[in-house]
């Protein structure tokens, strides 16, 4: 059975700096896509950034330059580092896992096969 556990989570000033992991349990598959994703209270979710199996990636415009997506394959865990936070990154973060290669929707939640239960940003100005 496949898991995702994000932890990284918390509390920081605008302009600091978190960085969020996710730990994958039970992943076997050759090819895939990894993603985070947020969601705001009253707004939908959104993808923030997405990683092929090849290390390509993927980013929402509102995070380029910022946040930054990777993997270490040996311990299967997924990052997102995030600097230069602002008041509008503060939202639920989620891991996501699809089985296949990214794809030009890779924004798109509905595409992906399994989530992980989210953990919190929370940026204060």
């Amino acid at each position: 059975q496949v898991q995702l556990v994000e932890s990284g989570g918390g509390s920081v000033q605008s302009g600091g700096s978190l960085r969020l992991s996710c730990a994958l349990f039970g992943y076997t598959y050759s090819s895939y896509c990894m993603g985070w994703f947020r969601q705001a209270p009253g707004k939908e979710r959104e993808g923030v950034a997405a990683i092929d199996s090849d290390s390509s990636t993927s980013y929402a415009d509102s995070v380029k330059g910022r946040f930054t997506i990777s993997q270490d394959n040996a311990k299967n865990t997924l990052y997102l580092q995030m600097n230069s936070l602002k008041p509008e990154d503060t939202a639920r973060y989620y891991c996501a896992a699809l089985v296949d290669y990214c794809s030009g929707s890779w924004s798109v939640d509905d595409v992906w096969d399994y989530w992980g239960q989210g953990t919190q940003v929370t940026v204060s100005s």
